[in-house]
């Protein structure tokens, strides 16, 4: 097939038109291509990526106080860059980031914010939203079953088992602070544990046990009281002892 391309009118001292050959081959394939090739309107362009990275490194190396944080950040910058991040954002992760923090407001907050498809076809979604219902309530009990009551993934173990851990020392202050003497079924309740082994943890730290009465009795701490002292009355005090020397 002989292909001609006329020349344009704006150029001179050119020959009328440009002419060569080309096979049939070779234009029956480019036919071929162009008519099964999809217009430019419906070609894909490429969608951004969501890097989650620095989500997965802080929970490599458990600096679980910071993930609320991180996720926060990645959020507004997906939603800023208009890239569709529901389905697949850590949202379990990013509700136990702020348990973490005992920042329940914020964690209430982010599950009004979940689609509705998600916290259906996401059970972690749901089961970590649960820990987040018991802790709003104050069901202290409740909380551990929470926590135990679902076969956590392995990205979530680690966090979870963390929070556990500072949940049951905030359990431990508040009974310190509340209490003079509680029963060990209620101190078992409390601190999620078997009876046996919450006895254990308070013994440990020097509270008593009476087997008898089944009675626990909470040892305060000694108020540490700062005494300030007045540079005035240091000074005088300087004076009157070297007054005494000499």
């Amino acid at each position: 097939m002989r292909i001609q391309i006329e020349k344009p009118n704006d150029i001179e001292n050119v020959e009328p038109y440009i002419s060569f050959d080309i096979s049939d081959d070779l234009c029956n394939e480019f036919v071929k291509n162009y008519r099964s090739s999809p217009p430019p309107s419906q070609i894909s362009k490429s969608k951004p990526v969501m890097d989650l990275s620095p989500v997965t490194d802080a929970l490599a190396v458990k600096s679980f106080d910071k993930i609320a944080d991180i996720c926060d950040t990645l959020m507004l910058q997906v939603a800023a860059e208009g890239i569709s991040f529901h389905d697949d954002w850590p949202y379990a992760i990013h509700l136990l980031g702020y348990f973490y923090l005992d920042d329940c407001d914020s964690a209430r907050f982010l599950w009004k914010t979940i689609p509705a498809s998600v916290k259906e076809s996401k059970p972690e979604v749901a089961a970590a939203w649960r820990i987040g219902q018991k802790l709003w309530t104050r069901d202290y009990a409740g909380v551990h079953e929470a926590i135990r009551g679902f076969d956590w993934s392995q990205d979530a173990k680690d966090m979870v088992a963390a929070f556990s851990d500072v949940y049951t020392k905030r359990m431990f202050q508040l009974l310190l602070s509340a209490y003079s003497t509680i029963t060990i079924r209620d101190l078992a309740l409390f601190l999620g544990m078997a009876e046996d082994d919450a006895t254990t943890y308070v013994v440990e730290k020097g509270w008593t046990v009476d087997a008898a009465s089944q009675m626990v009795t909470v040892k305060k701490q000694a108020i540490k009281r700062e005494q300030k002292v007045d540079s005035s009355k240091l000074q005088r005090l300087t004076e009157y002892v070297f007054h005494l020397e000499h």
